[in-house]
């Protein structure tokens, strides 16, 4: 079967570039492995609860949105509000003066470091500002320059020059957080509350910002998952072809041609792997490649992806609850940061990796004791999302893949996860929320290798390449973000979060997009 366009993932990213091409008239046939496709971005049923089984929420960062109204896409958004909660003292961010909130609750909790905390707060009120520059536009890449010619005039222009005066100044910030914030203070608890919800090494300017990010959450009306089926009804809508449970084991970039687990091959014109990178560098065929520097080249590549890891990874506890949403609308938002202690989750000492069971029991009581959770409730944005008078709550921390599979391979893998989830329901229920543990109607959870499975990724990790790789095999440098979608293999292009870093949900519309502007250039260029 031939095909203008041959994309691999059904993510977002992979999503988007279909859509686009489709619409563009190329024949396009999308290739994802699992039964549905959006990755990260899905919602699911269990017996009339609905959950959101990858993101809890969606920031526009001026991409959303305009790609919705470029493609023609209608999708109900509700706004997504976020508070944060430290044992029993909770605020709610909703406007750039909750950092003060913020910087108030830290100092109670520790007073003897109010000066250190107000200077914090100086930092994070500058790099919002930053960063508030950098998204606060409509991104141009989705704007037509004849229909939106206004808007390029009074809102692009005037951007261009703010953007080339704060770039170098977030370039500058690109360290690891924690060694960032040690220049303001050395009280490890302090340090680890402020960060502990961040993955590891993420760069200052990234993790500081993340209240003008707080301020940005939406969520689609009906969960998460009803944005990838409008853009997959989009694309068969323009005679584009989806193909589920359709995994793909072979690309043979010399003759244009991939070839899925059951045997079936497929010719391109020009490929877009929009799924986990590594898995590309693991079936693609560079020996073939008749040119030698491009073989060279390719390999080179290969090897530098291949012995790079993802990012961090999630547990996830799902719970149904005989218990109405008013009694959590009551003691924080709809999406929710919680810390059940101020002592930080440094106190739960290093991962235990190598360890015997014994001991990795006695870590995780103390972890989930101590780390910070992310509960999301989709109920209170939607209340078709639960029966009548009882709520569904999704409850997740960063977890580390090595450790899940060490455990796995000694053997206690599903007693592991009734542990986290008994040990995750008893300290909510001994804190924030009492009577949730008698309140359980139904519970069960995904971990680290659960998200590797299903979404495809590396590590099981939710954003792409591990800030701790030296180097990340992406292109970091936002100015240069339209060429991070091309890879040296010939005719092959890539999107997604391996795509840059750091890398999200925004990020993986964005190189979406780049990646099928760049394909139609090629395309027309070489018909």
């Amino acid at each position: 079967m031939d095909y203008d366009v041959i994309v691999v993932g059904g993510g977002v990213a992979g999503l988007t570039t279909a859509a686009y091409l489709a619409k563009a008239g190329y024949s396009t046939l999308l290739c994802e492995k699992e039964t549905t496709c959006g990755g990260l971005v899905r919602t699911f049923e269990r017996d009339g609860f609905v959950y959101d089984g990858g993101i809890r929420a969606m920031e526009n960062s001026g991409i959303l949105y305009p790609m919705l109204k470029h493609l023609g896409l209608d999708v109900d958004f509700v706004v997504n509000r976020v508070s944060i909660g430290i044992e029993d003292r909770v605020i709610r961010i909703d406007s750039p003066d909750s950092v003060s909130e913020y910087q108030a609750l830290l100092t109670a909790l520790y007073p003897e470091s109010g000066a250190e905390i107000a200077e914090i707060a100086t930092q994070i009120r500058k790099i919002m500002h930053y960063m508030d520059i950098q998204y606060g536009i409509d991104n141009p890449i989705f704007l037509d320059p004849k229909e939106d010619r206004e808007y390029f005039m009074k809102a692009i222009l005037p951007w261009v020059f703010k953007y080339a005066l704060t770039i170098g100044k977030v370039n500058a910030l690109k360290e690891p957080v924690i060694g960032y914030l040690r220049r303001f203070t050395q009280n490890q608890s302090l340090l680890d509350i402020i960060t502990q919800h961040f993955f590891r090494d993420t760069p200052a300017f990234f993790a500081l910002s993340y209240f003008s990010l707080y301020l940005d959450y939406n969520y689609p009306v009906g969960g998460t998952g009803v944005l990838p089926g409008k853009i997959a009804s989009l694309i068969t809508r323009y005679q584009g072809t989806i193909r589920t449970n359709t995994k793909i084991v072979s690309v043979d970039p010399s003759n244009k041609r991939i070839e899925d687990t059951q045997g079936n091959a497929y010719t391109y014109r020009a490929l877009i792997w929009a799924a986990d990178l590594k898995a590309l560098y693991s079936v693609v065929d560079p020996e073939a490649l008749p040119d030698d520097q491009v073989r060279r080249t390719v390999l080179e590549r290969r090897s530098l992806v291949l012995d790079k890891s993802g990012g961090d990874s999630v547990l996830t506890v799902f719970l149904a609850l005989d218990l109405d949403p008013r009694y959590f609308a009551e003691k924080a938002t709809e999406h929710f940061f919680y810390t059940p202690r101020r002592e930080g989750q440094s106190g739960a000492g290093p991962v235990p990796i190598g360890q015997s069971r014994e001991v990795i029991e006695a870590w995780l009581e103390r972890f989930y004791a101590l780390t910070t959770y992310e509960i999301s409730c989709p109920v209170l944005r939607d209340a078709t999302l639960a029966p009548h008078g009882k709520t569904g709550l999704i409850v997740s921390l960063l977890f580390d893949y090595e450790l899940t599979k060490q455990i796995q391979e000694m053997g206690w893998y599903e007693e592991f996860k009734t542990l986290s989830e008994t040990a995750m329901i008893t300290t909510l229920d001994a804190s924030i929320f009492p009577g949730l543990e008698a309140a359980v109607l139904d519970r069960f959870s995904s971990t680290p290798l659960t998200m590797a499975r299903i979404a495809g990724t590396s590590d099981g990790a939710i954003t792409g390449w591990a800030f701790t790789n030296k180097p990340i095999p992406a292109e970091s440098r936002l100015p240069r973000v339209a060429s991070s979608v091309r890879t040296p293999i010939p005719d092959v292009f890539q999107a997604g979060q391996w795509t840059f870093s750091p890398s999200g949900f925004p990020t993986a519309i964005l190189t979406g997009k780049l990646a099928a502007d760049q394909v139609s250039k090629a395309l027309k260029k070489g018909s």
